[in-house]
């Protein structure tokens, strides 16, 4: 999976503020619907309904919010470095540092699965994690998780 087609230089963010998960929410819903001519509200209605089923801190360090958006006909993304971590209420009880924000159409499940696991393929190679910590702007951040 190419997530070069996802996830696009202009749709990774680094120093994005958030206390709190719901509040990391609301902020991440309204740049993805900037980014991609959505509604924000629909964008946060649809990933509060979604973490309210569970967490999507999967650990490490990461969250992947994620939902399915109407209208969308392919799956989009945004890379997000929180300024400070955020607590997700992971698994591992690691707070957040990264968000991916995963949006797909309502026949795109399947499609979110295959860019969770290329993510997570990524994020598992030596030192991916170290550099991304390092990365002073958008642009590095993103030649350094595109590699």
């Amino acid at each position: 999976m190419d997530l070069s087609t996802i996830i696009l230089p202009e749709h990774v963010f680094i120093g994005v503020a958030a206390p709190t998960k719901w509040r990391a929410l609301q902020t991440l819903s309204s740049k993805a619907a900037t980014c991609f001519g959505l509604d924000g509200a629909a964008v946060l209605r649809a990933l509060e309904t979604r973490e309210k089923l569970g967490t999507t801190g999967i650990g490490n360090g990461v969250a992947v919010p994620h939902s399915a958006i109407a209208g969308m006909t392919r799956p989009r993304g945004l890379l997000a470095r929180f300024a400070q971590p955020v607590d997700f209420e992971a698994i591992d009880d690691i707070p957040t540092e990264w968000a991916f924000v995963l949006l797909f159409g309502e026949g795109g499940r399947s499609e979110y699965l295959n860019v969770l696991a290329a993510i997570a393929r990524r994020l598992r190679m030596d030192g991916v994690q170290a550099q991304m910590k390092q990365a002073k702007s958008a642009d590095e951040l993103y030649s350094i998780f595109q590699v």
